[in-house]
This record gives structure tokens, C-alpha cells and sequence, in this order.
């Protein structure tokens, strides 16, 4: 296995990859995240949740973001060359403005201060091992269609 630098779009040991961080980078991950964040609340506003209830939304959008960052991560990676705006776009603009780890730990302290205890306790254990799984699945599932499109060529 070949060694790959954990951000290949920019290299900050080179002076001038440094200045093109800047501008492009921030306004792809501003209007991506601006993209993702309406549509984490337009979901949580949908299904709102009781402050002792288990909180569906939060839950389903940060397992369904991170289904989709496995997906991204392989399909940028390993499939196909993107362009050097589409990780900072779709990756932590889009993503990372849907998903919401923040509001995971509010939510479950929410339930525990409502005195719902196991509802927390069930809200965070649950969350990490579904959203953990849904990356690994999703890497999965994009490699595994990805192997058949080539074996069909």
C-alpha cells in the first residue's frame, strides 16, 4: 500500500499551494455548508423529538452523512479524480454542515437532564455504532459497485 498525505489537495510545505487554501477553499466549504445545515433543519423541524424522547432526526442525519461520507471518501479517492473544490464542498461544506455531533451530545444530555437517563445513554451508544458502521458501509457498498462497473468494461 502506497503512503497518501491525508489531504492531497494542498500541501502547505509548498509556498504556493498555500495561497490557494484560501479564497476557493473557505467559499466551497461556506456555501456547501450553508447547503447542508438547511437541510439538517429542514429535517430536524420535521421530526422533532420530546427533550426525554430519542431523537430520530439528529440520529438518522448523522448516520445517513456519514453513509455518505464513506461513499464521497472512496468514490474521490479511489474511483475517480475529483476536482480540488469537490472535497471541500461536499466533504466538509455539505457533510459537515448536515451531520451534527454537536447537537448529538446536547440531545443526549437533554434527555438525561428530563430524566430520561437510558434514553441518553441508549442515544449515544447507539449513534456512534450506526454511524460508525454506516462510513464502513458505505466504503463497502461504493468499492463493491465500483469493482463491478470495471469488471463490466
Amino acid at each position: 500500500m502506497t503512503e497518501r498525505p491525508i489531504d492531497p489537495d494542498v500541501d502547505l510545505h509548498v509556498p504556493a499551494q498555500r495561497a490557494e487554501l484560501h479564497w476557493p477553499v473557505l467559499a466551497a466549504i461556506a456555501a456547501g455548508g450553508a447547503l447542508g445545515a438547511l437541510a439538517r433543519h429542514g429535517l430536524q423541524s420535521a421530526l422533532p423529538a420530546p427533550p426525554d424522547g430519542f431523537p430520530w432526526a439528529t440520529f438518522w442525519v448523522n448516520v445517513s452523512g456519514c453513509l455518505l461520507i464513506g461513499v464521497l471518501m472512496v468514490v474521490i479517492t479511489e474511483v475517480r479524480p475529483a476536482h480540488r473544490l469537490v472535497r471541500p464542498f461536499l466533504g466538509v461544506g455539505v457533510l459537515g454542515g448536515y451531520t451534527t455531533f454537536s447537537t448529538y451530545v446536547v440531545d443526549a444530555r437533554r434527555a438525561v437532564e428530563a430524566g430520561a437517563p437510558l434514553v441518553g445513554l441508549a442515544y449515544l451508544a447507539a449513534t456512534m455504532a450506526v454511524a460508525l458502521a454506516a462510513v464502513a458501509a458505505g466504503m463497502w457498498l461504493t468499492r463493491r459497485i465500483a469493482a463491478r462497473r470495471t469488471a463490466a468494461r
